[in-house]
């Protein structure tokens, strides 16, 4: 029989097998990292071998924890199958989004109340994860939806871009009032660059700052020793708090700029290069498309807000480098 502790670290281990990541595991289970690292290695000595290579950024699944997540994600399955069955039907059908945590937070939940008005028979569950997402995984882990921040390149499921994104450094206005020689994109102090760790699942160290300041023409710095955060919404909660400036993704901090709880540092948004996309594994869900729908049409009001913000703020955008800074390259 499998003990208690036995069935714990089982599910710490298929947590991270399934992120190759502590720390996401410890988010999706609600627990710390050191809590789901030392419940995998319980369950390593427990069966005397390693179950992953440990490497600075990513684990790596070694041919014994190949064999068990397979075995585990297996009966995990079985027994959410059976228990589900148990259950008396909900009365409505429930749709679960799948949805990047910062634009979930900023973005969907202001608005969501109008796709449910116009919806009355949906019933609309928001989940925050930000990993990558397949046919497979959609399909073990019952995804029906999901929006993600990312660079597309969706092959095996259904994915709709239906918002670009721009990046604009933002401050709060004591902040921007305390540093009044900040006044060209080489002037941003590279220790208070505040930085989102992780935009998207596989996205490279510090590539929206580089992207941004890639775009500005200025060169990047040789170490990034501002704070890191694994979530945009805490990069710009921690501008907001006047700790640094953030590079702001224009959906998360439009309400922000609005309210004038932040500034543009600059006049200069550059685009982001990835987009939303909204993925699903088939249309012929009526809740799916129902959602697909009112994220195409706030999507578009979104987009003329945004484009008017830009106006009224005389901020330039740029989508690649400007002629002098290729030149110079």
């Amino acid at each position: 029989m499998l003990s208690t502790s036995l069935l714990t670290w089982l599910r710490a281990f298929d947590a991270a097998a399934r992120h190759n990541s502590f720390t996401l595991a410890a988010e999706e289970l609600h627990v710390t990292q050191g809590a789901i690292s030392q419940q995998v290695k319980h369950l390593e000595d427990w069966l005397g071998t390693p179950l992953f290579q440990r490497g600075r950024r990513q684990l790596v699944l070694l041919p014994p924890g190949l064999r068990l997540k397979l075995a585990v994600m297996e009966s995990f399955q079985i027994l959410e199958q059976t228990v589900t069955a148990m259950r008396p039907p909900a009365r409505r059908p429930v749709l679960r989004l799948n949805c990047s945590p910062s634009f979930a937070m900023q973005w969907i939940t202001p608005r969501i109340g109008e796709v449910l008005a116009a919806n009355p028979d949906l019933s609309l569950r928001v989940f925050g994860e930000f990993h990558a997402l397949n046919r497979s995984r959609m399909t073990q882990e019952h995804i029906e939806a999901a929006v993600r921040f990312d660079m597309g390149g969706y092959e095996d499921v259904r994915a709709l871009s239906f918002l670009d994104e721009w990046l604009l450094p933002v401050a709060s206005p004591e902040f921007l009032a305390d540093h009044p020689e900040i006044r060209a994109p080489r002037d941003i102090p590279v220790g208070l660059m505040l930085h989102d760790e992780l935009p998207w699942d596989s996205a490279r160290d510090h590539e929206e700052w580089n992207r941004w300041l890639s775009l500005a023409g200025v060169p990047l710095p040789k170490v990034h020793t501002g704070q890191h955060f694994n979530l945009s919404l805490l990069a710009v909660n921690a501008a907001i708090s006047g700790q640094g400036i953030a590079i702001g993704r224009m959906a998360i901090v439009m309400d922000a700029l609005l309210s004038g709880r932040l500034l543009p540092v600059l006049p200069l948004a550059v685009s982001a290069g990835a987009s939303y996309h909204y993925v699903c594994l088939d249309d012929d869900n009526p809740g799916v498309v129902a959602v697909e729908h009112w994220l195409k049409q706030e999507s578009q009001r979104f987009r003329r807000q945004r484009q008017d913000w830009f106006r009224r703020n005389k901020v330039v955008q740029r989508k690649t480098q400007p002629p002098a800074a290729r030149a110079a390259a």
